[in-house]
């Protein structure tokens, strides 16, 4: 029919490019518009009817339109077509869409003219009947047909002549975090140039959305697409606009446009990548209409140390591409590694090769340039013995792990590369399935990559969930060493380790897997579940897990909003009369039917077998999802029925914010009432806050001593200073290195203006805390109101505003959000530090901190500081008459003294003259009763309290050493 208008109007046959988008133009101006121009020109000219119906092979698609709406991270897709027949007689057409193979299918219907048949998901049988009538073809399984990730839904019909027939395909995912980015994918495979063609994605997460990009479209197999390398501009006709938490993106190209990306309408994988906001809490928690979804990606986390196996195939059918992509690849990778990680390269055909026997090799530059050599070397030839690889893998490994002492929390993995199925030695994937798992033991995880068509996909992917790993199936292309690279990149990072999210057992339900051996940096955990108790007004959430030499405690209560506050169904857009588009309750099931097709495929019984697929299948039914047991059966719906209407999820910026909730630990919906801003706590009366003003108690002599330090702004000063040298003397003891045990507390002041009507030039308080110790291991703590970090040769980033705790071996920090910090070092020493943030802050408030001691047994005799020399010494109050003598005060005589201004105190050898006052600890619970030291505590410390300043936050000397008196 192209060539026939082409001959008619005149258009060269030899035109070029220009010639053929003026067809194009044409073909969207008049013919794709309007298709009764066929029949026009058929009547103009009837010589060329006969050859007109010739080229007439199939029907034209009109309409191709994908609507897609994405709820924190749940995708709603809809696909719709329109086909029409303007032949003479009955024409076949066929409907074909390439979905994510992690999607499920949740509804399908077409119309025929004046007949419409729409999809009833039904529970698989043996032998399916087929319709007379249609003819579908399900999406093949996961081990027939798929591709990259992707399998082909394709539905077929007979249009009656001058009719048409428009086909409506629903599908949902739940999006998977890899690499930083969740990726969403629309194929746009119509096969022919569409006359109307639109993509329209609208994203909301209540989070906040950053780093939004649309790539070109993909389309690896197809040359022509008229991007040239290294363009990442979007694709032609893409409109973006998106606010924090909002966005809606556009792909609309004109017949001219599509002509001009792929002539054969084979345009690619349109692609939107995009992040949510986060940082290291208990994660995303989101709660609606009795059904909770957590996410958990928490960022700025030391790595940890790998112990990695590579096994790779170089038999003799990875000859040529396969085994050149490779080699590429795992020169990059081993470039990756970190000096802290551990290797070792295994080659296997009909023969297992091992680069360095019985042995992991640390990262250095000599290991890396052999390790090169050895892959380079590598050459194709012989059988595939996987078995025998893989358990030589495995003893490896596992010999590696128990003869040297490496760090308890270091991830160990293999990482199996194969392009076939296994010919030599065992054969029987049930016999290799059950080798490796008894190999492996649970102590590290198997990750599996498949290259090309030969590969036992099962099998990989049976491997990988047994032994807590993933799997990837690549084909054999030109793209195919950037696949590896990234899958390398995606398991790359470990940052945590044994990750456990735990809930109360009274509160929820049917949670989702809550168990992870690894977190990897880039991924997401994501948990989801049922509450029980739909009245209560929060959740209360932990989260355990190691990171490197830490192990990590993080905990909070999220408010559970009214029901009616959280029902997104009276949103414009979300109505569609036929079912709840509970998202999370949607995800909820997602994730538990893919978990139990999961359990189902690794597991060995029968019976539990049976018992999994129909958990799967009665849940499937109950959700309307199309799974491995489930079935799309075609029903006609009647006559006269309506022909089947778009149904899409939009979301509205009017009043969401009221409608979905998206609680990230300590932000609570308006309407909640929340716990009391700040935790009261009973700390000890030694401490340093406020302007500052400094208490010491003196538990045996029942009184207190205070004194105020008017520093300057930027000053450091020394408030803890304990050095101890074992075996030496500690008059020795002038830094903190080699064998001394040292613990230093450092305070950094930031200066205000003074409150009208005041005596003070200005006031000062302490803006940073600074915690050092060096046994058994150097580490500092650095906080300030808003964020602390702590640093024992791995660096960690904590929020104020969130609860956690970090535990090492020799020091934990608790954090009450944004009440206080509790620091243990040892466990024989406790400092509280104090949050205080103002709302409206007055001008002369400023954020600060309030530091105090809570335990000091663990600090010596000889320690020091403002607060730390009087830590192990007793002062002894006097009364001073107007004559010379000395009249010792006693306990109970206090208080007759209060008034007295001639009261002494003796520190040390030194009188030192002393007023009584209150003063008030700053958790607002307890006030002090204290003697007051004039003067920058004059004559009560060692020295002046310039003495006392530091040069720097991380400054560990003293300036006192032993004294004990000047």
């Amino acid at each position: 029919m192209i060539l026939w208008l082409w001959l008619c109007w005149g258009f060269p046959t030899s035109a070029g490019q220009p010639d053929s988008e003026l067809m194009a133009r044409y073909l969207e101006e008049q013919l794709l518009a309007d298709y009764s121009i066929v029949e026009q020109v058929a009547r103009r000219v009837p010589r060329q009817a006969k050859f007109l119906q010739r080229l007439e092979t199939r029907p034209r698609m009109s309409e191709f339109n994908v609507r897609s709406t994405i709820i924190s991270r749940y995708a709603f897709t809809t696909v719709s077509c329109t086909m029409v027949n303007s032949g003479s007689e009955a024409r076949e057409a066929v409907f074909e869409m390439q979905i994510p193979a992690a999607a499920f299918i949740s509804n399908f219907t077409m119309s025929i003219g004046n007949k419409t048949y729409y999809g009833e998901v039904t529970g698989k049988e043996k032998k399916n009947s087929s319709d007379d009538k249609t003819r579908h073809n399900k999406p093949p399984s996961p081990t027939d047909g798929r591709e990259n990730g992707y399998e082909t839904f394709k539905a077929s019909v007979f249009i009656p002549r001058k009719m048409q027939a428009r086909f409506l395909l629903h599908y949902e995912e739940l999006l998977q975090r890899r690499l930083g980015k969740y990726e969403y994918t629309v194929s746009i495979r119509p096969q022919q140039l569409v006359g109307r063609l639109r993509v329209e994605v609208n994203i909301l997460e209540n989070s906040g959305i950053v780093s939004l990009e649309v790539p070109p479209l993909r389309n690896s197999k197809q040359k022509g697409n008229g991007k040239a390398e290294g363009d990442v501009s979007p694709p032609p006709s893409t409109v973006i606009g998106h606010t924090k938490t909002l966005a809606k993106v556009t792909f609309n190209p004109s017949v001219v446009e599509q002509s001009r990306i792929a002539r054969n309408g084979i345009l690619g994988d349109f692609i939107i990548r995009y992040d949510v906001n986060r940082e290291l809490s208990v994660g995303d928690v989101q709660i609606l209409n009795g059904y909770f979804v957590h996410y958990f990606a928490p960022t700025d986390l030391p790595p940890l140390p790998k112990n990695v196996v590579f096994v790779l195939d170089s038999s003799a059918s990875m000859v040529g591409t396969k085994l050149k992509q490779t080699k590429e690849a795992l020169f990059t990778i081993l470039q990756d590694l970190r000096p802290e990680d551990h290797f070792n390269i295994i080659g296997f055909s009909n023969r297992i090769k091992v680069w360095q026997q019985d042995r992991l090799v640390p990262v250095t530059p000599n290991n890396i340039r052999d390790a090169k050599k050895y892959i380079h070397n590598m050459s194709p030839t012989g059988g595939t013995n996987i078995n025998g690889a893989l358990q030589t893998g495995a003893k490896l490994l596992n010999d590696y792990i128990a003869q040297n002492d490496i760090d308890a929390r270091s991830v160990s993995l293999i990482i199996f590369l194969t392009d076939g199925r296994p010919t030599v030695g065992e054969t029987q994937s049930s016999k290799i399935l059950s080798n490796t798992k008894d190999a492996i033991r649970d102590k590290f995880c198997l990750f599996t990559i498949g290259i090309g068509n030969d590969v036992d996909h099962k099998l990989l992917e049976r491997m990988a969930l047994e032994n807590c790993g993933m799997t990837r199936h690549f084909q054999e292309d030109e793209d195919a060493a950037s696949h590896l690279k990234g899958f390398y990149d995606e398991i790359g990072t470990p940052l945590l380790s044994d990750i456990r999210v735990d809930y109360p057992e009274d509160d929820v339900e049917q949670v989702t897997q809550n168990f992870f051996p690894n977190y990897f940096n880039g991924s997401e955990i994501i948990i989801a579940g049922k509450l029980i108790n739909r009245t209560s007004d929060k959740l209360h959430v932990e989260v355990t897990a190691s990171n490197s030499k830490k192990y990590i405690l993080l905990k909070t209560d999220v408010a559970i909003d009214l029901p009616s506050r959280n029902d997104i169904r009276g949103v414009p857009g979300l109505e569609d009369g036929k079912g709840d588009k509970n998202y999370i309750e949607r995800a909820w099931s997602y994730l538990t039917i893919k978990e139990l097709l999961n359990s189902r495929l690794k597991s060995d019984d029968s019976r539990e077998k049976d018992y999994l697929m129909e958990k799967a299948k009665s849940m499937a039914l109950a959700y309307n999802f199309v799974t491995p047991f489930t079935v799309l059966k075609m029903r006609e719906a009647g006559l006269h029925s309506e022909p089947p209407q778009e149904e899409f999820i939009s979301p509205s910026t009017d009043g969401i914010g009221e409608k979905v909730q998206s609680l990230q630990g300590h932000k609570a919906p308006p309407g909640i009432r929340r716990e009391q801003d700040k935790q009261r706590i009973k700390v000890s009366k030694t401490s340093a806050d406020g302007d500052p003003h400094f208490v010491i108690d003196f538990p045996s002599s029942k009184f207190s001593v205070c004194f105020n330090i008017d520093g300057e702004p930027g000053d450091i000063l020394r408030l803890v200073s304990d050095h101890k040298e074992s075996g030496e003397q500690p008059s020795q003891a002038v830094a903190c290195g080699g064998k001394l045990k040292c613990v230093t507390v450092n305070g950094q002041l930031i200066g205000a203006p003074a409150p009208p009507n005041g005596h003070k030039k200005h006031r000062t308080y302490f803006s940073t805390i600074t915690i050092l110790s060096n046994k058994p291991e150097r580490s500092y703590l650095e906080i300030t109101p808003r964020r602390i970090i702590l640093d024992d040769g791995e660096r960690l980033v904590l929020s104020c505003g969130r609860s956690a705790t970090v535990r090492s071996r020799s020091l934990e920090v608790s954090i009450s959000a944004n009440s206080n910090i509790t620091v243990t070092i040892r466990d024989t020493i406790s400092f509280v530090i104090l949050i205080h943030r103002y709302k409206k802050p007055a001008p002369y408030q400023r954020n600060h901190l309030g530091f105090y001691i809570s335990n000091s047994k663990g600090l010596s005799s000889d320690s020091h500081g403002l607060l730390g020399q009087f830590l192990n010494h007793e002062v002894k109050l006097l009364q001073e008459p107007l004559n010379t003598s000395h009249q010792q005060v006693g306990q109970n005589q206090t208080e007759e003294l209060k008034p007295n201004p001639t009261t002494t105190l003796k520190v040390k050898g030194r009188l030192v003259p002393v007023v009584w006052k209150q003063r008030r600890i700053y958790n607002g619970q307890q006030e002090v009763e204290c003697w007051f030291a004039k003067n920058n505590a004059d004559k009560l410390i060692d020295g002046s309290y310039k003495d006392y300043l530091a040069s720097h936050p991380f400054d560990t000397g003293t300036s006192f050493g032993t004294v004990n008196s000047l």
